[in-house]
């Protein structure tokens, strides 16, 4: 064995996401929100976008109980495609993955519904306040399960699903003391 072949490997630069990209595998058509995530500017608002108005549809074909099986089958499907994005984009926590941002806000307005427009829209302010700015718990669980493989694709979840939980505690104290 040569000496050469010791050597460290140089680290391939991360792709871009195109649209190409996002249509050669299944995962990444998830993963990039069908589109959503490919936005130039602020994919997350794009994906949490895309994820009311998809919510909006959804209610009119699905009972409550079947929208939370979708989302608890969304969030299995989503670590996967999450996660195979991730690496095939060669980065840990691409901004244009934004399955998280849609299945996380799907459960706040499956848990907030009924709810009027001004109600979804404080939802979704909230939300992107949670999801961007990444305050307390949501910071320590975007840091905490960072990485590469499965628990990267987890970690790319799990700080939106604390943005949801610190959502819907807010809309929560809302209602009881608004």
């Amino acid at each position: 064995m040569s000496d050469a072949s010791l050597a460290p490997q140089p680290l391939l630069p991360p792709l871009r996401p195109t649209v190409r990209f996002m249509l050669s595998h299944p995962a990444h058509l998830v993963a990039l929100g069908f589109g959503s995530g490919l936005a130039p500017v602020a994919p997350g608002t794009f994906g949490t976008l895309w994820a009311w108005l998809t919510f909006a549809a959804l209610q009119h074909w699905l009972q409550p109980g079947e929208i939370g099986e979708l989302i608890a089958l969304s969030l299995v499907l989503g670590w996967w495609a999450c996660t195979v994005t991730a690496r095939h984009l060669r980065i840990a926590d691409p901004s244009a993955i934004v399955w998280d941002e849609i299945v996380c806000f799907w459960l706040v307005l499956w848990v907030f519904t009924p709810e009027g427009w001004a109600g979804q829209l404080a939802a979704f302010l909230l939300f992107r306040y949670f999801d961007a700015v990444k305050p307390g718990p949501v910071g320590w669980a975007d840091g905490h399960f960072k990485g590469q493989g499965w628990r990267g694709g987890f970690g790319i979840l799990v700080d939106d699903l604390v943005a949801a939980f610190c959502t819907l505690l807010v809309l929560a104290l809302w209602r009881t003391w608004g």
